[in-house]
């Protein structure tokens, strides 16, 4: 995703904003065809639901009066009283066998094997051992498939035997006496019975007929269904694979307690749905390339004007500062090109304006070089002084000169912007001592520093106006009891260099304490040197107060180590 942005980023404004309205025109199209293609499918589906619906519960309506027709033919069988009669009598001869066979038994089996073309065979199974058996209408009993026990009187008992082509119907014969037990077996063409259901449609589709065990009655598949359907008409497949691949409709068959099931593969149902899906592609395809021809129109109506703004641009980059193009446009990209316009002449005048400033800079650099003369002047003169104190013995005048040419020298710092800690000290020492002199020795001084900060270089200017805040507006102004004392403490700290300066003066009100670093106050105050800090080194440096009325006032100093001189910026 990462990339396909960056990607997305670097293409060319046109190819941008064709790729955008492509995107744009292309995506609702394609998303219309793709609901318009799935509704279709899903209301082919339903109605094929319905119309499986419809054969099934029409077919099944058929087969269960069929059913119930076969069932007819066994009650006129199994409560024929003479037929019962026949069953339960003791035979003693041939004779008497032959004319029940002949009068009565016969009768009745012909008569119902001509009834219905769909009946093949019917038998009469029989523990009557005086009556003999006749060809396949009459048998003992022990040759009966189904055992004799687990019929019951008037229940009919069905028995599907699709490698025989037989649908057996067998029935246990109600008897007055109870004599002898006797059952009888209707045998079914099992093609005929349940031809109604190989011919419901031309396309692929199974149905398979079961009864409350799940044992199969009938099955059957067209012979181009898949495989899925095929399994499914054969042997039973997992609910949720079924209803995946297929459409399935049940129905149950109450008569006899069947339940029958129809399927239908979701590959063919949808069938119908190519054309559409046909039909679907090529109005897309038309709407994209409408599409592309609209937007390749439209952007070359957007890019144009910013290309060529673009080529006067890059002849600006050349050196060429006119602008040759024009736009009249109202819209947006017509404000850019006034706009580009408008700022380019302001350019031009900035640049007129600059380079008067320099003529200007130049004539202040040489007034500035001329004005160097000063210092020299008041360096020599307070040698001069110097010297005739030594030679008059004015020790104190000496110091005063020599402390004056240290503090000039160091202030002024030949104009550069940067110190050496030591050159910062030094002249932070000598200002300490010429106030000791004007103030009479009226307070102590403690000045001490780790000397392996002294080769470290800093902005300079910033001990001296500290120490002459703690002079001014600390020591001056003390009234409690007890020496006036000033200490000035430098330090190393991990990658800093932090400064202290101590009084024991006056001190200030939290009030005063918490405006001193934001107000501006007359001459070059602690504010400026807390400003002139964090722009040079960042706003986690600068300095900090603690103060308490009547106590005194610590400032600490805090800046980093810095060893190159050369690597410094005016501030």
């Amino acid at each position: 995703m990462k990339k396909l942005r960056q990607w997305y980023r670097n293409l060319k404004f046109r190819k941008k904003v064709l790729f955008s309205m492509l995107l744009a025109s292309l995506l609702p199209v394609i998303l219309l065809g793709i609901f318009c293609y799935f509704q279709c499918r899903n209301l082919l589906i339903q109605r094929e639901e319905e119309m499986l619906s419809q054969t099934l519960e029409q077919n099944v309506t058929i087969l269960t009066g069929n059913l119930n027709l076969y069932k007819s033919y066994m009650d006129s069988i199994v409560w024929d009283d003479n037929l019962q009669q026949a069953l339960e009598a003791d035979y003693e001869d041939n004779l008497q066998m032959y004319v029940a066979y002949r009068d009565i038994i016969d009768p009745v089996i012909f008569n119902m094997e001509n009834l219905d073309s769909a009946v093949k065979q019917v038998t009469i199974y029989s523990t009557n051992d005086t009556l003999y058996p006749h060809g396949t209408n009459f048998l003992p009993a022990e040759r009966m498939d189904s055992g004799m026990d687990e019929l019951e009187r008037g229940r009919v008992l069905w028995d599907a035997r699709p490698d025989a082509n037989e649908l057996n119907m067998y029935c246990k014969m109600f008897s007055e006496y109870g004599r002898y037990e006797n059952a009888i077996r209707i045998s079914l063409d099992y093609s005929k019975v349940f031809s109604i259901f190989t011919n419901l449609f031309s396309d692929d589709y199974g149905i398979e007929i079961t009864d409350n065990d799940g044992n199969t009655i009938f099955s059957f598949a067209q012979k181009n269904a898949d495989h899925n359907t095929q399994e499914s008409a054969v042997k039973r497949t997992a609910d949720e694979e079924r209803e995946k691949d297929c459409v399935v409709k049940t129905e149950k068959i109450s008569s006899v307690n069947w339940r029958a099931e129809l399927q239908r593969p979701v590959s063919e149902i949808s069938a119908a749905a190519r054309s559409i899906t046909v039909l679907v592609l090529i109005v897309i395809l038309g709407c994209c390339a409408l599409v592309a021809f609209l937007s390749l129109t439209l952007t070359r109506s957007i890019t144009k004007p910013v290309n060529e703004l673009v080529e006067n641009i890059e002849q600006i980059e050349l050196g060429s500062m006119s602008v040759d193009v024009v736009n009249e446009s109202q819209d947006e990209i017509g404000h850019l090109f006034r706009s580009f316009k408008r700022m380019m002449e302001r350019l031009n005048d900035m640049i007129n304006q600059v380079y008067q400033s320099r003529i200007l800079q130049q004539q202040y650099e040489m007034k500035a070089l001329q004005a160097q003369i000063n210092p020299h002047f008041l360096y020599n003169s307070l040698s001069l002084i110097n010297w005739k104190a030594i030679m008059a013995e004015q020790t104190e005048i000496s110091e005063m000169a020599q402390l004056l040419s240290t503090f000039y020298r160091t202030t002024l710092n030949k104009g550069k912007n940067t110190i050496s800690v030591k050159g910062e000290w030094d002249n932070t020492c000598s200002y300490v001592k010429i106030q000791q002199m004007l103030h009479s020795g009226k307070f102590e001084a403690v000045l001490e520093i780790d000397e392996n900060i002294l080769n470290y270089h800093m902005i300079n200017l910033l001990l001296q106006p500290l120490v002459e805040n703690a002079i001014i507006h600390g020591l001056d102004h003390k009234e409690t009891e007890g020496k006036k004392r000033l200490e000035v403490y430098g330090r190393e700290q991990k990658d800093e260099l932090v400064f202290t300066v101590r009084d024991n003066g006056c001190g200030m009100s939290e009030k005063t304490m918490e405006n001193i670093l934001i107000e501006q106050t007359n001459g070059y105050g602690v504010q400026n040197v807390h400003h002139r800090i964090q722009l040079y080194y960042g706003e986690e440096y600068g300095l900090s107060y603690q103060s308490k009325m009547n106590e005194g006032t610590t400032v600490t100093l805090t800046i980093p180590k810095r060893t190159d001189p050369d690597n410094e910026k005016t501030v």
